[in-house]
């Protein structure tokens, strides 16, 4: 059952009131409760490449390690990435909608949605039965960005919409961390000029939630929170003094460039140690 809560109610998200002068009606389904926690939003295209999908899973994985809701907009690609990385380890995830939280969109995530309804929150501008329009895409973003503490943007063409919440988030005092990509892909062009005009480049996970002054749920392996294919390969790394990045493609029998972004997120995580080609497990 959809709920509402208006501007006047003394229980409205007191995040949204702070960054949003035209705060309107909320409708919503789940825990409301979820909006008074440490949350990052983690946003970007929908024609994401491996490397993306890859950064986006890891750091939602991350972001309940440190006992952080994920804030994502339900959308194909990155966001999708965010929200079912999150629900797969256990954590909580709000879904932004364009449209009717009762309204199923895109038709493919209608299973997760559900979940999210289930165990987190499905919050929306709009009422019941409202089909989301171009329009109700970007406007949606000032949103994400507001009951997020930092927003990162995976992975971004020129003209991503994710660009349009990270230009929310720096107008509402936010801090905006992009991940780097590479410079020859069409697809990094808006995450990597973010770099350039200011955001932080996030190249360590940790060091984004030490920023945001929070401490992880226990000092467990991270390994509990890799993937099979991901655990495949620091294995492989752990089993030689250093290794060159096609002998691990020898070993596994896998894509070359599935393993340069697993590659990523293992430094990222502080397991292993890449330079000049050359990996290595890192000294913990």
């Amino acid at each position: 059952m959809t709920n509402i809560i208006k501007e006047n109610d003394k229980n409205y998200p007191g995040k949204i009131k702070e960054c949003l002068p035209d705060c309107k009606p909320l409708y919503y389904r789940g825990n409301l409760s979820l909006l008074n926690k440490p949350a990052i939003a983690i946003v970007g295209s929908r024609k994401a490449s491996a490397y993306g999908r890859s950064c986006a899973r890891a750091l939602a994985k991350c972001a309940v390690e440190y006992r952080t809701t994920v804030v994502s907009g339900l959308a194909l690609g990155i966001d999708s990435e965010a929200h079912m990385a999150c629900l797969e380890s256990g954590g909580q995830t709000i879904a932004v909608l364009a449209n009717g939280v009762d309204v199923f969109y895109p038709k493919r995530n209608q299973d997760m949605q559900k979940r999210i309804a289930g165990t987190g929150l499905l919050i929306s501008e709009y009422e019941d039965g409202t089909r989301a329009q171009r329009y109700t895409f970007p406007i949606r973003n000032r949103i994400i960005s507001a009951i997020s503490d930092a927003v990162v943007i995976v992975e971004a063409g020129a003209r991503s919409g994710s660009l349009i919440t990270a230009e929310c988030a720096q107008e509402q005092g936010k801090e905006v961390y992009s991940v780097p990509g590479n410079i020859t892909n069409p697809g990094s062009l808006g995450t990597n000029k973010l770099i350039r005009d200011g955001a932080v480049p996030l190249i360590n996970f940790d060091e984004l939630f030490a920023d945001l002054g929070l401490s992880k749920i226990s000092k467990k392996s991270d390994k509990l929170f890799l993937s099979k294919t991901e655990s495949r390969v620091l294995e492989v790394i752990r089993s030689s003094v250093e290794l060159s990045i096609e002998q691990i493609r020898h070993i596994t029998n896998m894509d070359l460039a599935e393993i340069n972004a697993i590659i990523t997120i293992l430094e990222m995580k502080g397991l292993i140690f890449c330079e000049m080609g050359k990996v290595s497990i890192a000294n913990l």
